[in-house]
């Protein structure tokens, strides 16, 4: 077979394919966002005497990993469709043992991804807020078997409790309180390391009703780095708790092209008011924030 016959023949086979592609009804934004989660993961050398915080890239969904005294807590899991790229993003970073597992609420885009890395690691604590209207869905429900299958019980830390990370280092609970809500976002947990001079916080899906709460309690939300609660709608960072927070730099985990339009340009504009700097990982993809407890810089 000469070369100009094969060149046509490969030609018809694209064509063919392209056809065969166009006429499938794949919703291509989804696949779009699915696809942008799995570029090339980067190891990050840790240090044990430096915090570094991995905001993960897991499209529309949540899920941050943090380093400190050589430890290793791991907030939410990111969707189902992501599992793998969490499991591979861990081990890159040499992990073998999550210290903390900790399940903000029991939505599928912070908790899809929880099965496959308890199955992948060693865990040594999972920590969960108590629900009070747990959902019925098979992502929750296959969640609470594997959890029993490993004999691991879900831990419940009031607001105000510590988790104890080391030396020069404060991880406190500051939400959810023991409440009845009907919206599952508001069980989300909330927390904030301080090591040394530096703050962050951490918020899953939490909406104005709990920030409300959050404030009324009195904490210190101060924080250098927010994760902006759920992707950055417009149903949380209302303009009072982003005004005790005051953070230097936000962090918005969304999807790229995704169906909710987070993050949503309300929330972007209140946060430019302020003087915030924004990293989405849409845009950005994953993001790390390192701090020796005075400096704080993302790594490029």
């Amino acid at each position: 077979m000469n070369l100009k016959v094969k060149k046509i023949i490969s030609i018809i086979i694209l064509f063919i394919y392209i056809i065969l592609l166009s006429s499938c009804n794949f919703p291509l934004d989804s696949i779009t966002s699915k696809l942008s989660v799995s570029p090339s993961i980067v190891k990050i050398n840790s240090n044990p005497n430096i915090l570094t915080v991995h905001y993960i890239n897991v499209g529309q969904g949540d899920s941050e990993l943090i380093q400190i005294n050589d430890k290793n807590i791991l907030i939410d899991a990111g969707p189902k469709f992501s599992e793998d790229k969490v499991v591979s993003y861990l081990k890159t970073q040499g992990i073998t043992k999550i210290d903390y597992l900790i399940g903000t609420h029991p939505h599928e885009d912070h908790i899809g991804g929880m099965e496959a890395v308890i199955e992948n690691f060693k865990i040594g604590k999972f920590i969960g807020p108590k629900i009070y209207n747990p959902p019925t869905d098979s992502i929750f429900k296959d969640l609470i078997t594997t959890l029993k299958s490993k004999n691991m019980k879900i831990t419940v830390l009031e607001p105000g409790s510590y988790i104890n990370l080391g030396e020069n280092i404060n991880f406190q609970i500051l939400s959810p309180s023991k409440t009845y809500y009907e919206n599952l976002n508001n069980y989300s947990i909330v927390s904030k390391i301080t090591y040394k001079n530096s703050k962050f916080i951490f918020t899953g899906d939490t909406e104005e009703d709990d920030e409300k709460k959050i404030l009324n309690a009195g904490f210190d939300i101060s924080c250098d780095v927010l994760k902006i609660a759920h992707h950055g709608s417009k149903t949380s960072s209302s303009e009072d708790f982003l005004k005790e927070a005051s953070p230097k730099i936000a962090v918005i985990s969304c999807g790229k092209n995704n169906d909710y339009g987070h993050p949503n340009k309300t929330i972007l504009d209140r946060l430019k008011s302020i003087n915030c700097k924004i990293y989405r990982t849409d845009l950005n993809g994953d993001i790390v924030i390192t701090s020796d407890g005075n400096n704080i810089r993302k790594l490029e």
